[in-house]
């Protein structure tokens, strides 16, 4: 997937429906931003969790987004247009420009699924970190969606297809670990089920239909026709009353170790 003007503005209006506004919440009570603190959003994306983590740390606080994509960071810099302490910074997520031990919390969302070299953005991400700081880093494993067709083995080909635009479409079967290999200690997980039985936009299910109609017409043998006839069956059966999507969202949590006298 390609972060552009286009895709950008759609997620920023995805972002803003109930769905991702509840993950928000979840993502934020993990991290537990206190005033006064310096917090990163790695991957910030349109900048909500920026704008929402100002209003927890802050006057005397900071909060510093970073992202690859300039369209995203565009957005993101609008939304705090009149917050004069937020930061942000175009950077790959595996070579972050961040000081050593500069930041209280990190927070991490659906980004690390994207990223080849998962190992270099933990560590990148432990070194940014203060002594006893902390980290929330949320995916979701994509093997736990479960979705209602009329046609299963067209879902089963869309799925399968849509998969192709991550890098680990099972990244949280695995995090844990390497949060422990990276340095983090105290790692927990939670795992927050995204359920939604109609087809509308305010439910995570809904809102992925016309992205994935997009990514994945063309591809793998689906025409564009296909993806069509996908997406309005979606529909349909949101109609008919008939529409099922759950997904399974996990939330992971670490410390960077406080330094111990010898």
């Amino acid at each position: 997937m390609v972060f552009d003007e286009a895709l950008a503005s759609r997620l920023d209006a995805m972002y803003q429906t109930r769905d991702m506004v509840r993950r928000r919440r979840l993502a934020r009570a993990a991290l537990g931003a206190a005033p006064g603190e310096h917090v990163v959003d790695v991957g910030c994306g349109p900048g909500f969790y920026v704008a929402e983590l100002l209003d927890e740390v802050g006057s005397r606080g900071r909060v510093v987004g970073v992202d690859a994509s300039p369209a995203m960071l565009a957005l993101a810099a609008r939304r705090c247009t009149d917050r004069d302490n937020a930061g942000f910074l175009a950077a790959n997520v595996a070579s972050l420009p961040l000081a050593d031990a500069g930041f209280d919390a990190t927070l991490c969302v659906q980004v690390l699924e994207y990223v080849p070299d998962v190992a270099a953005a933990l560590a990148g991400m432990h070194r940014a970190l203060r002594p006893g700081g902390r980290l929330v880093a949320w995916d979701i494993d994509w093997s736990t969606v479960s979705w209602q067709s009329r046609d299963p083995a067209r879902m089963e080909r869309v799925l399968r297809t849509w998969d192709a635009h991550l890098t680990h479409p099972s990244l949280p079967r695995t995090l844990a670990s390497r949060l422990r290999s990276a340095g983090f200690t105290d790692v927990g997980v939670a795992g927050h089920a995204f359920v939604s039985a109609g087809a509308g936009p305010e439910g995570f299910g809904g809102s992925l239909i016309p992205l994935i109609e997009r990514f994945v017409a063309g591809r793998d043998g689906i025409s564009a026709d296909d993806a069509r006839a996908w997406a309005e069956e979606q529909q349909q059966l949101g109609a008919d009353g008939e529409f099922f999507f759950c997904c399974v969202q996990f939330c992971f949590t670490g410390v960077r170790p406080k330094r111990t006298s010898a």
